[in-house]
């Protein structure tokens, strides 16, 4: 495994928790796009309880322009065929002017935004998400958290995932002589893409319930697929994660202060890697 200072934690199916130079499994820290993982299983979940249906267009529940020809499900699938990233976005906080406001000036142009007819292409989409999680708002009627709480959480009786969890009991990386590393803002629009907070074992314990024992039935479009690993990762300006499961129920989840996303991805393959042959 790599070999590193940044502050780390791990959890496998397999071990302990361990966690290294300061991280802690159940203290609060970002968690990136592993929060398209609860939007994605929302919606799944939101569409069987009837409250939507997949294939509404984006337009049935947002301000959208008609005949985009994007769905719900184009979004979770990440075949919408919108950008990566919303226009725009600048700055070493490029997320914090990304109000619900300038979500709702975007719907109006999203049919000249597209790079690709809908349901054509597969590319990841952070845009897609912040409006697949205004969607499932506006459809439930209610905020998006009260929704990831509602369809995922509780049903799952996982408690330390939130949007502004207590201070005290976060996480925060540093830098030089000990200053706190400044975070982007993601609770504006961009939040059911990868706005939510959560402990590194609350996350292992959505990605055992989820991926594993299948309590909310067959995994949310959402999840990524390699091989024989169904995983997903995370990355903000200071945290990076990944979560992945084998078929024969090995798991792992890692949490990063710092690093690259890409080094916590290979360090989670490798560990799958290690279960598998085990």
């Amino acid at each position: 495994m790599l070999r590193t200072r940044t502050p780390t934690c791990v959890l496998t199916s397999a071990a302990a928790p361990h966690a290294t130079h300061g991280h802690h499994p159940d203290r609060y820290v970002q968690i990136g796009s592993l929060t398209k993982v609860l939007t994605g299983t929302a919606f799944v979940r939101m569409a069987e309880a009837g409250l939507l249906d997949a294939a509404d267009p984006v337009e049935r529940w947002l301000p959208a322009p008609h005949g985009t020809g994007i769905t719900l499900q184009h979004l979770a699938e990440h075949t919408s065929g919108l950008p990566r990233q919303p226009p725009g976005l600048a700055g070493k906080d490029p997320y914090r002017g990304f109000d619900n406001v300038a979500l709702q000036r975007l719907l109006g142009t999203c049919d000249e935004m597209t790079t690709a007819p809908a349901g054509t292409t597969k590319a990841y989409s952070n845009l897609g998400y912040a409006i697949l999680g205004a969607a499932l708002s506006a459809a439930g009627r209610l905020p998006y958290e009260q929704l990831i709480h509602d369809h995922v959480l509780t049903p799952l009786g996982i408690r330390e995932i939130t949007t502004h969890p207590p201070a005290e009991c976060c996480l925060h990386p540093t830098g030089l002589l000990g200053r706190r590393r400044p975070q982007w803002t993601l609770d504006g629009a961009i939040l059911p893409s990868g706005g939510l907070w959560a402990t590194p074992q609350a996350t292992a314990d959505l990605l055992k319930s989820l991926l594993v024992e299948r309590k909310l039935g067959d995994p949310a479009p959402t999840w990524q697929a390699a091989g024989l690993v169904t995983w997903h990762n995370g990355a903000t300006s200071t945290s990076s994660a990944f979560a992945g499961a084998l078929p024969n129920g090995a798991w792992v989840m890692i949490h990063r202060l710092g690093g690259t996303s890409g080094d916590t991805d290979r360090m989670g393959i490798e560990l799958l890697r290690d279960l598998h042959d085990g």
